[in-house]
Order: C-alpha cells, then structure tokens, then sequence
C-alpha cells in the first residue's frame, strides 16, 4: 500500500481505531456511551453493579460509574487527572454520568474539546498565534498547539470553557475571547497508548488585535509565536511539528481559507467531517 503523504496524513492518523474491532459495547442504563477492551472488561467485572456477557459491559446504575472509574485508576490501569466530564451516548444527547478524564480512553467514552485558531490581520497578511507545549505535559510534550485549546469540562458549555481556557492558558481576557465564532467540527476515534481516543473538536476562530501578545499562565504552554498563515501551512504538510489533533483544526481552517482546494478538500472535509449533530453548546 502506497504510503498515504501530506495532509491526508494527519487525517488517517487520527483515524485509526476500527469499531467495534474487539472491543465490547460499554452501557449505562441501558444506553451505550463507549466502548472496552476485553481486559477492562475483566477488571470491571468484579465490582458493585457491572454485568458483563457476550453482548457487552452494563452498568444500571450511572452514579456508580465514577466510583468505578476511580478504583480502576487505584489498580494502576490509567492516571487520575481529576477532572471530571460528562458522558453523554454515542449520538450525543442528555448526560448521563460523569467520568474523570484520565480514564476516558480506557472506556472509549467521547470527549468534547475546543480548539481556537488565534488569527491577526497584519499589511504583510494573515497570521496565527502558535503555542508550544510545556515540556512537562503528559501528552505530547514540547510539540506545537494552538493558541487556546482544551476539554470542556462537566457542567461547561463550549464559550465557557473557551473564555475559561482563554485566560488560564493564553492570558486572553474575557472581553477579547467573546467573539470567537464557532466555524466547524471535527470528529475522530484512535488508537493511542491510553487507550481509545474518541474526541468531538468544536473549532473556533478568534481574530486578535495586532498590539495584544498572549502570555503562558499556567504552565500549560511554554511561549507563543506569531507565524504567518504560509509557515504554518507548509509546517502542518511537511512536518510532524505540531499535536497530532491540532493538524485536523489547521487543515480545516487551510480549506476555509482556500489554500486547499478542489479533490483534495473535498477529500479531506470528508475526513474531517463525518456528519454527526452537535451534542453540546
């Protein structure tokens, strides 16, 4: 098989899980919210309300599901994060439960994210504000991201936790991350060493005035640079420089942008855009 090249590349990546592959269909009353690998089924089956058979993994009673999470961690199967998200069915819809993040990718539950392209209009054209992880993250450290992004936490709605995210990781003030639009979303499941990545990206751009300079706050990022919009596209087709999730977001913004056109865009809109109705806002 001829080796799939450029920005189809990043698309494909994040496109590896097979479902349901071997894994087993994991229910809350009665309602499937993700999925398991045989070996976590095993280890779940020992506690207070999981019934496990050929058809699946079922826990009648969502509350529990939590406390379980929490016990799995205790054995050593994944770290606690202590944050907590909801969980809502494959087809979006009401929450159903909580689950800490850490344990997401063992439960292949789908997790809903923001991703914000910073942009800033200058005489000699477009560029982005580019953020580099801290060396110290567990996932993916020192590679490239973008200005804000992050999970939506239980509880936050997509602007909420794009003004919190502003703030905390980019020292954007509130009054400058309220008109981000939301422009597209992005689905994917893969394969990852944590488990099965299942994740719902709502895409945002937020256009930045020429004299504002985000600054890291938390530790998340360890600096920002201001690229302009051909370095980042000749960066995201030629390299592996930037997070592998942060790639779709910036191939989605090329096409809107129509630096990518024709067959290609259509192929790659496709990839990045299967469909699915927004579960969350």
């Amino acid at each position: 098989m001829a080796e799939v090249t450029g920005f189809m590349r990043h698309v494909r990546a994040c496109n590896t899980a097979v479902l349901p592959g071997a894994r087993l269909p994991f229910r809350l009353a009665g309602t499937q919210v993700g999925w398991v690998r045989p070996a976590i089924a095993e280890v779940l089956a020992p506690f207070a309300g999981i019934r496990l058979d050929a058809n699946g993994v079922d826990l009648d009673d969502p509350a529990a599901l939590p406390v379980i999470a929490r016990g799995l961690a205790e054995q050593g199967h994944y770290r606690w994060r202590q944050e907590a998200f909801d969980v809502r069915g494959l087809g979006g819809g009401a929450v159903i439960s909580q689950i800490d993040r850490g344990a997401i990718p063992s439960f292949g539950i789908e997790a809903t994210g923001v991703h914000v392209n910073g942009l800033v209009r200058r005489a000699d054209g477009l560029h982005l504000w580019i953020a580099r992880r801290a060396a110290d993250k567990l996932l993916d450290p020192g590679k490239l991201d973008h200005v804000v992004a992050g999970g939506v936490p239980a509880g936050y709605g997509l602007m909420a936790t794009l003004i919190k995210e502003a703030g905390e990781e980019a020292s954007i003030p509130p009054a400058l991350a309220e008109p981000a639009r939301h422009v597209g979303e992005i689905r994917y499941a893969m394969e990852r060493p944590e488990g099965l990545r299942r994740d719902h990206l709502h895409c945002f751009d937020l256009e930045l005035p020429a004299d504002f300079t985000p600054e890291a706050a938390d530790g998340e990022v360890e600096s920002f640079e201001l690229w302009p919009i051909g370095r980042v596209f000749e960066t995201v087709r030629d390299t592996e420089a930037f997070k592998f999730n942060v790639n779709l977001v910036l191939i989605d913004l090329f096409i809107r942008l129509g630096l990518i056109l024709g067959d290609e865009a259509e192929a790659l809109r496709q990839g990045l855009r299967p469909g699915c109705p927004s579960s969350i806002r």
